[in-house]
């Protein structure tokens, strides 16, 4: 895979920037971790991947799943819209904003799936899983369910719906209040909940 990613960085335009791939792991050391929430692989159009799943930098207008995302947490914590759409925030408090997949081509959603990085994620949610103490796992749309296989630790909670993608929103996902169940789950079991402010 480390070939693959030389190659793919020196001949391709590849996201996020290399610095950035680990950046999920930077903001959320394992002994921060409250809550994951695992996306597919990186935003694919310039500019918008920064190595936290759903993320984009301050300067960059939110993409449709980002903004169902913001939607529902209006809705679920009574909260303002956010202003950027970074998660930088999330990250730091707490939440482990993994993608399957780390790194993608330009304008190729999912073109570096199967090339390695599934095996290093699923080790990474398996360390998750591996925790003695609670942790919430945010599951939306298939792929992310596929890899909440991996939990099963009778501590954790999952909490699933379908993808926030306009394509799927309506079916689930708005109403689901993924955020307050989040921290109700984590209060109950005597865990600092999430401060889901952006």
């Amino acid at each position: 895979m480390r070939e693959f990613l030389k190659t793919e960085y020196r001949t391709q335009t590849v996201y996020p920037k290399a610095e950035n791939i680990f950046n999920a792991l930077k903001y959320t050391p394992i002994e921060n971790i409250k809550c994951v929430i695992i996306g597919q692989d990186p935003y694919h159009e310039p500019g918008q991947a920064e190595g936290l799943s759903f993320s984009v930098p301050d300067e960059i207008t939110p993409p449709p799943s980002l903004k169902n995302i913001f939607k529902e947490y209006q809705s679920d914590l009574n909260l303002p819209m956010p202003k950027s759409g970074s998660l930088k925030n999330w990250a730091k408090n707490g939440v482990l904003l993994l993608n399957t997949v780390l790194t993608v081509r330009r304008g190729a959603a999912f073109s570096h799936k199967g090339m390695g990085w599934e095996k290093v994620t699923d080790r990474i949610i398996t360390e998750v899983n591996n925790l003695n103490r609670p942790i919430v796992f945010i599951l939306w749309g298939r792929p992310a369910q596929n890899k909440g296989m991996l939990v099963t630790n009778p501590l954790h909670k999952k909490i699933c719906s379908v993808h926030p993608s306009p394509l799927s929103a309506h079916g689930g996902f708005f109403g689901s209040r993924p955020f307050s169940r989040t921290n109700e789950f984590l209060t109950e079991n005597n865990s600092k909940p999430v401060n889901w402010e952006l």
